[in-house]
């Protein structure tokens, strides 16, 4: 049996996760668009249709939750990011511009914010298929990040917006006193257990497990 990353536990299954769980997922466009903005030239919208144009990719990776539960061997299909940014992102920047941080935004208003260096690997990609079909509400549809080395609060789903950035974008991370709490690592790699900002991931780790069974009653309770 393989061995999972520190702190992980195996899952049957794939449960649904994220902020707003008693709600259902996001309605699809009917002609879905990724916004890319910031510290760029132009602004662009780009169709999902125009992702036709990049190479297929397909891999079979885990998806680790930072509260401790990872669902083994998901295929994943799409297209990889670092072509998406090759293709949408880089002819807009001006020349000599240094890019730090990329913001992912979801149709459910959830954020990531991911260095390049995280975002722009082999296997990251830009997802539109789940073992085999087409994504649905609960896993992030119409396409949604898909970052393996990465927890899932990083992964967004049902996105909508890139913005790229050319230093830390605090009006995305938020300043409050709740908000340093929760403070997100900003790399959250899975096998360095970052799993928080300024508190060591095997610390942290009871305090994310609590949320198991009440994120699960939510997903429940989401879905009807």
């Amino acid at each position: 049996m393989r061995t999972l990353p520190p702190g992980q536990r195996r899952v049957d299954g794939f449960p649904r996760f994220g902020t707003h769980l008693h709600r259902p997922p996001p309605a699809v466009p009917e002609d879905p668009v990724i916004a890319v903005d910031g510290a760029l030239r132009t602004s662009s919208e780009v169709r999902l249709a125009e992702l036709s144009r990049l190479p297929r990719s397909e891999i079979v990776a885990d998806f680790h939750c930072v509260a401790g539960w990872t669902a083994t061997d998901l295929r994943w299909e799409g297209v990889r990011f670092a072509d998406f940014y090759r293709r949408f992102v880089e002819p807009a920047l001006a020349p000599g511009t240094t890019v730090t941080h990329l913001v992912f935004e979801g149709l459910d208003g959830v954020v990531s914010v991911v260095e390049p260096r995280d975002a722009l690997a082999e296997d990251v990609l830009l997802a539109d298929t789940l073992n085999g079909r087409p994504l649905d509400g609960d896993h992030g549809a119409p396409i949604r990040l898909v970052s393996p080395a990465q927890y899932g609060y990083v992964n967004i789903k049902h996105l909508r917006g890139i913005e790229v950035c050319t230093e830390l974008p605090t009006h995305r991370i938020g300043a409050g006193v709740l908000d340093r709490l929760m403070e997100a690592h900003p790399r959250a790699r899975v096998w360095h257990e970052e799993r928080h900002g300024r508190v060591s991931g095997r610390l942290i780790r009871p305090f994310y497990r609590a949320f198991i069974r009440p994120i699960r009653y939510l997903c429940a309770k989401g879905g009807q």
